[in-house]
């Protein structure tokens, strides 16, 4: 599943990231690698982009660009 079908509240786990040039660079600097858990902390009014607990640092990422990342839900 994509990053963008985490619910808010809901916690995944990075399988792979699938995007190229900067923006994978961008991921990779703010430590969204395999096995970083990441979690959904809510969503902006209009749905788009969502905040991310990320290593300790919430991060809006635009919904086009989580498609990218693949992640394995996490439960509890």
């Amino acid at each position: 599943m994509g990053l963008n079908e985490l619910a808010p509240g809901e916690k995944g786990v990075v399988i792979e990231l699938y995007t190229t040039g900067s923006m994978r660079r961008r991921f990779l600097d703010i430590g969204l690698v395999r096995n970083t858990v990441v979690e959904c902390v809510g969503r902006s009014p209009g749905g788009d982009p969502s905040a991310y607990l990320i290593r300790g640092a919430v991060i809006a990422i635009r919904a086009e660009d989580c498609r990218s990342v693949r992640v394995c839900r996490q439960e509890g």
